[in-house]
């Protein structure tokens, strides 16, 4: 399908007016060849396929924004998961590793790297432990590298065991970054059915199969659907407001098609997918929270925002599919509370509650994400705060995460304010009834049975 004048014309009002930019172009490499039995030598190979392949990837993002007049607000890289490279080392310690992609990072000028990540939804290797050992320390002296744990698919069930250790992991990280607000929680994610061509940090990893070199596009433009809802009429019937989402989310699309080819092109790497995520900003005017109280939500965690949601997210995808063949990702909307105006001050005024959330992730894109809690919860509860919603994902056969942030020091009603695109994050209070015995029983969740597709 060619792009038309008329479509180019139209988006760079968008970008003028409605906040609309390409959230990112992810350059996705395979590592495989970069394994060593000695950590530092894995550390440098892998610091020298990542400068070498990325060389390119910042100045060609911004010739196309200065081409196209489009922004594009981040350049970032992704890795297969170290821990699959890993398998020959025989050092304890990754940490080296994440060291070395922050540096390549920095050098060749992107926001953030990910894949220092682990696949452990049916069983753990020692290649798995040891990364997944590594990563508080790996966070606390990194500033670009984000982590990704998988522990549930709905093929293989929930790995309990990891769902256990990665509760013990996001605290150790807390702990390890306190003196910096708990920053390294909101790098790591705690993933089921995590997605292997997501472009989106912290949870991008190069999944085994990819090619060597691919770029993956993610699109971003709640503050495009924001202002096509709020000039229709309040009268206009569900089916009206769909189409209006559908028709917006194409021309979205459209964008991040001419985006991705030309960077594919111009780089002579193979074109992957594209993303069309309604990715919010704590920017005014971009928030995935306006669009459901747009849609007639009182405020955001209201009754009725559910189904808001999951009218929103499944227009978002039907007019994506009709704009490009290679729609992937996650693709539809997320709601983090960090990242969204509107979701920071619906939490604040006690509108939006974590049950609420996790009921919304039933139907939004991702699971719960940026969300800050009080430094004192307990392993237990984080345990039982992963497994509801890996439950969720494995059930319904969609993909979930959760990215909490233990706020050490802080107490409810509190601010973590990271500033940029993190924004800042209210400490929500927690169910404190997740007692002392479901933590401990360990072993694997079984498949369900949809997971019988054969």
């Amino acid at each position: 399908m060619q792009i038309t004048p008329e479509e180019v014309s139209e988006t760079l009002a968008m970008v003028g007016e409605q906040n609309l930019d390409i959230r990112t172009i992810t350059l996705g490499l395979n590592v495989r060849g970069c394994a060593d039995a000695d950590v530092d030598k894995m550390a440098t190979k892998v610091y020298d396929r990542m400068t070498k392949a990325a060389e390119k990837l910042v100045p060609t993002a911004e010739q196309l924004e200065r081409e196209y007049g489009i922004p594009i607000v981040n350049k970032r890289i992704s890795v297969t998961p170290i821990a699959e490279v890993a398998g020959a080392c025989e050092g304890e310690n990754l940490a080296p590793v994440a060291r070395a992609m922050d540096r390549a990072a920095k050098e060749v000028g992107v926001s953030f790297v990910g894949g220092f990540s682990a696949l452990v939804q049916k069983g753990i290797s020692r290649a798995d432990r040891k990364l997944i050992a590594s990563i508080p320390e790996a966070l606390a002296t990194t500033d670009l590298v984000c982590s990704s744990v998988n522990v549930g698919s709905t093929r293989a069930g929930i790995n309990m065991d990891a769902v256990w250790l990665m509760a013990n992991t996001v605290l150790a990280t807390a702990e390890a970054t306190k003196d910096d607000k708990c920053y390294g929680c909101a790098k790591l994610v705690v993933f089921a059915n995590a997605v292997q061509d997501n472009p989106f940090m912290a949870g991008a990893f190069h999944g085994s199969g990819e090619g060597d070199e691919i770029i993956n596009v993610g699109v971003s433009g709640p503050g495009v659907v924001h202002a096509v809802l709020k000039n229709m009429p309040k009268d206009a019937s569900w089916a009206e407001v769909a189409e209006a989402i559908k028709a917006t989310a194409f021309k979205i699309t459209r964008a991040g098609e001419l985006m991705a080819r030309e960077a594919s092109r111009r780089l002579g790497y193979q074109q992957g997918i594209l993303d069309l995520s309604l990715a919010p900003t704590p920017a005014a005017g971009d928030s995935v929270a306006d669009i459901l109280e747009d849609m007639g939500v009182g405020q955001v965690g209201g009754p009725g925002t559910t189904a808001a949601l999951a009218m929103l997210n499944d227009a978002v995808k039907k007019g994506g599919v009709m704009a490009s063949s290679s729609v992937g990702g996650l693709s539809g909307a997320f709601i983090p509370v960090s990242e969204d105006a509107g979701m920071i001050r619906a939490a604040e005024s006690g509108a939006l509650s974590l049950e609420k959330l996790e009921a919304m992730t039933c139907v939004c894109s991702v699971g719960l994400d940026m969300i800050a809690i009080p430094g004192d919860t307990t392993p237990e509860t984080i345990f039982g705060i992963i497994a509801d919603e890996s439950a969720i994902g494995v059930i319904n056969n969609k993909t979930t995460a959760v990215r909490v942030i233990p706020a050490i020091g802080y107490k409810v009603g509190d601010v973590l304010d990271f500033g940029g695109l993190m924004g800042s994050a209210p400490v929500m209070p927690v169910n404190t009834f997740a007692g002392s015995v479901l933590a401990h029983r360990g072993g694997r969740f079984p498949a369900p049975i949809n997971s019988l597709k054969n």
